[in-house]
């Protein structure tokens, strides 16, 4: 209790020397404040004791597949000369993911994983060292940077593996995250439809307490995707209507297409198209906080104890990636990504050889009811010229 009233008197120390915090710093703070953010307290850990279930939280069959998925891309790409084996996963969380991963490869392609890279972007060190701990069996293998300019600027120069083939920006294989953009910071915009004028969501002070107030914006302030709708949508908006936008997932996507020369970028994550983000049933938005696996709309309740994440705009995140010279190969539901891997793999790994509870996982992750319809899977490339 003490973390958090300590997070909230930060928040409020803040908020009031600026007047209004905008929603996204508030974010940033709850989630990834160094000491007491959501993220960084390792009780809020996913599963059925934590608070959310993830797709990793299943068991290791969603690695697993991955894994294999990851094989045929790298061994595909390689032809002839030597495989590229380079794997960077970025919001690896405690590592379980990346433990799942590398052991499928030793055991299946025992080849491939002889030459295996494995690389965490993780600006935390508190989570570092929980992964660590995960991954400490594959420890040779595996390397951490804070960063994508990290990976650029000390990779060349101080190789932990000899012979490191990680330089950027030349990086080649597979850059990946599951679950990382939905926890972007995102910025409020709401709708004031008596003066036809979006105005963005701040976090002022009143009495001690956290409470909502606006932000004026100027339409040069405005985002892209909400400055060039069509008045014929504005004029049907409700009073309030909220959306939310991620600038900082949009970066982060284009830089992680900037390192990489020749590969993969693969995206797993709640998300909608731009499209979709408008929407009768969302007039609040798709923003929800997670405590206990129960949702709630009470955003700014306990601030570094429940978890706040928000549904990708993955027309956005497309068109980043294609605007920085990379091909769109894969956008679609988890349940067809992972079914396509299936099917790829039934010659190695029948579902008629699977245990019952791998068939139970594969359930949970392809269903539409539970994990199948929920996540979507960005999949963009790039190829050496």
């Amino acid at each position: 209790m003490q973390d958090m009233n300590s997070l909230a008197e930060i928040i409020r120390a803040e908020a009031t020397q600026r007047g209004v915090l905008p929603f996204a710093r508030f974010m940033e703070l709850a989630l990834y404040h160094p000491e007491f953010g959501y993220y960084e307290t390792q009780k809020h850990s996913p599963g059925r004791r934590g608070d959310f279930y993830t797709s990793v939280s299943t068991g290791e069959l969603f690695g697993q597949l991955l894994a294999c998925q990851f094989s045929k891309w790298l061994e595909a790409e390689a032809g002839s000369r030597k495989p590229e084996v380079r794997i960077v996963e970025a919001g690896a969380h405690d590592g379980k993911l990346a433990g799942d991963i590398l052991r499928w490869l030793q055991l299946e392609r025992p080849n491939l994983f002889d030459h295996i890279e494995y690389g965490i972007v993780e600006p935390s060190t508190r989570r570092r060292a929980w992964q660590r701990e995960t991954l400490k069996m594959f420890a040779p293998r595996v390397r951490w940077f804070s960063d994508f300019q990290e990976l650029a600027r000390q990779a060349a120069t101080k190789p932990a593996i000899p012979h490191s083939e990680f330089r950027a920006p030349n990086l080649s294989g597979i850059i990946f995250s599951n679950e990382l953009l939905d926890a972007f910071p995102v910025h409020r915009f709401g709708w004031d439809a008596e003066n036809k004028k979006w105005f963005e969501w701040g976090v002022a002070v009143a009495r001690d307490a956290l409470i909502w107030a606006r932000i004026e914006k100027s339409e040069r302030d405005l985002p892209s995707s909400i400055f060039h709708l069509p008045s014929s949508l504005l004029n049907v908006l409700p009073d309030g209507y909220t959306i939310e936008t991620s600038p900082a997932a949009e970066s982060w996507w284009r830089e992680a297409a900037g390192v990489l020369a020749r590969g993969k970028l693969l995206a797993i994550d709640y998300g909608l198209t731009g499209d979709e983000m408008f929407s009768p049933a969302r007039p609040r938005g798709t923003l929800r906080a997670y405590s206990r696996h129960h949702a709630n709309d009470d955003l700014l309740a306990n601030p570094g104890d429940q978890d706040l994440t928000a549904h990708v705009n993955f027309s956005a995140i497309r068109n980043a990636g294609e605007n920085a010279g990379l091909t769109t190969e894969f956008f679609g539901s988890q349940t067809k990504f992972l079914v396509e891997i299936l099917a790829m793999a039934e010659k190695n790994n029948s579902p008629a050889k699977w245990s019952a509870n791998q068939k139970r996982q594969f359930q949970t992750l392809t269903h539409p009811e539970h994990l199948g319809r929920a996540f979507r899977v960005l999949v963009q490339s790039r190829r050496s010229s």
